[in-house]
């Protein structure tokens, strides 16, 4: 059995024994930089949830098998630039990175342009970082209104990165209250070395790369 195989069933084994979690936890193999031959042994096994931060690597990589596989879903998980919303869309399903309001107007035309809605979270700076994209705690009300009201936008919930220093369970904890004053029924958040936090916390989607896949070479 392929390594990235025994290393998700052995995270599912985890979860199932880990009284913190929810019931349904999607987990998301990022699998930006490996090769198609490194994540088929997982499509071949059944998983679905795969995650990407580069459009050309993307493309290269899925538009073929998603067309074999539909049930396959892509979640772009990238600093995404507005000009290549339209290459985004309809490729990937989830959109885990809305950080302002332009990038979501453009989101908006392309989804009505092609008639296909992303599932989409909204970053949060929580760490209130400058060096950091995501929307402020306070405007963050108002931006999710505007972008469900005025835009029709599929907001499922919000989304961290939050700051490396000791204080990563308080941010999470935060990101969990403002996703419930949203009444935001998904989180994102916890990556290979926190999502034991961050599914203490309430995170349903947990996007992990090296704890699949092992390290990067690049």
């Amino acid at each position: 059995m392929h390594n990235s195989i025994l290393n998700l069933n052995s995270i599912k084994n985890e979860l199932k024994n880990d009284t913190n979690a929810l019931e349904n936890i999607e987990i998301i193999a990022i699998s930006k930089t490996f090769p198609i031959q490194n994540i088929s042994p997982l499509i071949e096994a059944g998983h679905l949830h795969f995650g990407e931060n580069k459009i050309q690597e993307a493309i290269g990589k899925w538009t073929d098998i998603k067309k074999i596989n539909q049930n396959l879903k892509l979640h772009f998980v990238g600093k995404l630039q507005t000009n290549k919303v339209k290459f985004v869309i309809p490729l990937f399903d989830y959109i885990h990175s809305l950080d302002n309001f332009k990038l979501a107007e453009k989101i908006s035309i392309q989804q009505n342009k092609i008639n296909f809605k992303p599932k989409i979270f909204v970053q949060v700076n929580i760490g209130k970082e400058i060096q950091k994209n995501g929307i402020s705690i306070d405007d963050l009300d108002s931006f999710v209104e505007q972008c469900q009201k005025d835009l029709d936008l599929d907001i499922i919930g919000l989304m961290c990165l939050p700051p490396n220093d000791d204080n990563t369970e308080s941010y999470f904890k935060e990101m969990k209250f403002l996703n419930n004053k949203l009444n935001l029924k998904e989180l994102s958040m916890g990556m290979s070395n926190d999502y034991k936090l961050a599914i203490k916390n309430g995170s349903t989607f947990i996007r992990l790369g090296s704890k699949i896949f092992g390290a990067r070479s690049i």
